[in-house]
């Protein structure tokens, strides 16, 4: 294995390109992510701007509703006609064991289903105005799993894993697409009610091996700190004159580095964390929204 003089660190491939070819390598990739707006202003975090895609996109943000424990497919827009047929009975295929294995018989649902709109979409009695705007909606029924714990049908359905240590869909759509708000995370996982963490934990909003400013960042917006500790007790010049005397000592480490993309990202965390002293507080107020906003 090739090793850095840094710590005998193993080298990485920004190191490999700087180092072979007499850097020629390194020259090109400096041109390919400037081309693909990689390799911004550096004062804003990798990946800040909205990055030119292949195509134009026809949107700018991606919401996903993740309900956990939320309401059963067979209950809402996937009727099952042989639950019906075989309800009360036992089940007449294996089952596997869960977690607490106290299984019963066969269940149809106690909603009925009706074809709604042109489209025809059975939708439950469950959603009688949903009914009514159906054919606004896709739906998907081909999309299954082999996974029957919380936690494993959590990542994978986040991630497209069963297990930790992937990027969920999330930090992939910030990772490819950017952001057009430097003072935020471009990641943003909302939770309120007293809500906690579904079964899998903040893992379940993982950067996996992608840059860490990628992580989901949580904001509770209907509590008093969004984020804990983000009113800062120091004035913003102290902030300011602190993080600047960091960046003395991280800027020749970076450097050292070769600028290796997870140093990089913590010393642009801090950065952002900064900026998010002042920006969160005011984004969590909806005081000031009309009454049919709220």
């Amino acid at each position: 294995m090739f090793t850095a003089a840094l710590n005998h660190r193993p080298i990485s491939r920004r190191q490999m390109l700087q180092k072979c070819s007499t850097g020629f390598g390194a020259l090109a990739l400096a041109g390919m992510l400037a081309e693909s707006g990689q390799a911004g202003p550096t004062d804003l975090p990798l990946g800040a701007a909205l990055k030119k895609t292949h195509h134009a996109p026809r949107a700018k943000h991606v919401i996903f509703c993740f309900m956990s424990g939320g309401v059963s497919h067979v209950d809402s827009f996937d009727p099952k006609p042989r639950l019906q047929k075989d309800h009360g009975k036992p089940m007449p295929v294996k089952i596997e064991r869960t977690m607490f294995n106290n299984n019963g018989n066969i269940m149809a649902s106690p909603f009925e289903f009706a074809p709604s709109g042109k489209s025809g979409i059975p939708v439950s009695s469950m959603f009688p105005h949903i009914a009514k705007v159906v054919d606004e909606l896709t739906v998907i029924r081909s999309m299954t799993s082999a996974l029957n714990e919380h936690a494993q049908a959590n990542f994978f359905m986040h991630s497209g894993f069963p297990i930790m240590g992937y990027p969920s869909a999330g930090a992939w759509a910030a990772y490819g697409l950017g952001t057009e708000n430097r003072d935020l995370p471009g990641y943003v996982v909302l939770q309120s009610g007293g809500a906690v963490a579904p079964h899998g934990g903040v893992s379940l909003f993982s950067n996996g091996f992608l840059p860490s400013q990628h992580q989901g960042s949580i904001l509770k917006a209907d509590q008093q700190e969004a984020i804990r500790n983000i009113r800062p007790r120091d004035s913003k010049r102290s902030q300011r004159s602190r993080l600047d005397f960091v960046k003395q000592f991280d800027q020749p480490f970076l450097a050292a580095t070769a600028d290796d993309a997870e140093v990089e990202a913590a010393i642009q965390n801090y950065e952002t964390a900064f900026r998010m002293h002042s920006s969160v507080p005011e984004l969590c107020v909806i005081s000031g929204e009309t009454e049919h906003t709220q």
